[in-house]
């Protein structure tokens, strides 16, 4: 079998908010075919037209090569080769960031597609089965109009819902100050425990609560401090509560913190995922399985995490396929007690909500294993081409 085209369709939900902070309201999917006609799908949590500009652009030498030019003839049931040949070939442009989260929805794609050619879902190409079902946590981020209290409400109330339909945890996207605040808050920060205690009051002792702030706090000292705050509430984790690149404030918190450090969701590559475990002591990991370069690059992001004891917990914030890969990486990797899922009935876009069939299904707050061939998704045609044609108005 070889791959005999790459097509790109960049989406875009006719309802996007500028002001909110939400990466999951444009998209790119990309489609990889081949000869005996199986197509497979996958897509990156990156600008969508940035994305495919990786993808698109053509390499004028053997350090800066295509991504989609290159890929063209080779074998797509060897998806660990093809990903190794063009980490290398793309290094100039590469190695990090943008290229490689590109990179990583084209190896989505492939592995869609081996699965789908030997018939079975793809978690069982990947390793050997960890678990009979997994739990996801209900990721919560409701619209404010900058009213705390309204936000705050609202964030306990999708709580006692989420919890009404069976999950048995939830993030609580508690993005009120900082860099990424949240649809024009700008909240003293001390005021995110009455949040937190909104929602333990709520959902009571045995509902686990994690916290993500968005890089919201510039020291260490005042991230402790706030942390500290909610050491009574039972918080699983705190995500991001420092700036990506600051390892040694993260080595040190890490350190000190009484509720466990995560972060990784804009890291590329597992070379990032070592200098985050091992300089930034991270207790959880959080490889976004399109970001890090595909479900190739996650596992082995994985494999790292079991060797020094840290879990993982994946990003995930995109749509329904983003979610069924990081489900198939659940299903091999033991030391993932959850993983993140935007319920499609609070999803704000409607990318997230519309865009794939066939979804996983939550029954008793746990997700079966995927049992269809390949990722086990597949797109919905019509509002594809509505979504194609939203961001080709605003980029024609």
């Amino acid at each position: 079998m070889r791959i005999t085209g790459v097509d790109c369709h960049i989406l875009l939900d006719p309802g996007y908010e500028r002001d909110a902070t939400s990466s999951n309201q444009d998209d790119i999917v990309v489609e990889v075919h081949t000869d005996e006609g199986i197509t497979g799908i996958g897509e990156t949590d990156l600008n969508a037209w940035v994305a495919r500009e990786c993808i698109e652009a053509p390499g004028m030498h053997t350090m800066d090569l295509g991504l989609g030019q290159t890929l063209i003839g080779m074998d797509p049931l060897d998806p660990v080769k093809a990903w190794d040949h063009l980490y290398v070939g793309t290094a100039m442009t590469g190695r990090r960031g943008a290229v490689v989260h590109a990179l990583g929805a084209i190896d989505m794609a492939l592995w869609d597609i081996c699965g789908k050619a030997a018939g079975v879902p793809t978690w069982q190409l990947l390793g050997a089965k960890a678990r009979e079902s997994f739990r996801p946590y209900a990721s919560l981020l409701p619209k404010a109009e900058g009213d705390f209290d309204e936000f705050s409400q609202t964030l306990v109330d999708q709580a006692s819902w989420a919890q009404g339909l069976g999950f048995t945890a939830a993030k609580l996207e508690i993005l009120i100050t900082g860099p990424y605040a949240h649809s024009g808050l700008d909240i003293p920060d001390a005021r995110m425990i009455e949040t937190i205690a909104g929602v333990r009051r709520a959902v009571g002792p045995d509902f686990t609560i994690m916290v993500d702030v968005a890089y919201a706090w510039r020291s260490v000292d005042h991230a402790l401090a706030m942390i500290e705050s909610w050491a009574d509430l039972d918080v699983f984790f705190v995500e991001t509560p420092l700036w990506a690149d600051d390892l040694e404030g993260y080595g040190e918190l890490a350190r000190r913190s009484p509720t466990p450090i995560a972060a990784g969701e804009w890291l590329a590559t597992r070379f990032e995922f070592i200098d985050l475990m091992d300089r930034g002591g991270v207790q959880v990991a959080q490889p976004d399985v399109g970001r890090v370069g595909g479900l190739t690059e996650a596992r082995r992001v994985g494999d790292l995490a079991a060797e020094r004891g840290r879990l993982i917990v994946p990003h995930g914030w995109k749509t329904g396929i983003t979610v069924a890969a990081t489900a198939h990486l659940a299903a091999v990797t033991p030391h993932m007690p959850f993983f993140e899922y935007v319920p499609q009935q609070v999803a704000e876009s409607r990318l997230r909500r519309e865009l794939v069939t066939d979804e996983l299904v939550l029954v008793d707050g746990e997700l079966a294993l995927p049992a269809r061939p390949g990722l086990g998704v597949e797109l919905n045609r019509d509002v594809l081409d509505e979504f194609e044609q939203a961001a080709t108005r605003v980029r024609p």
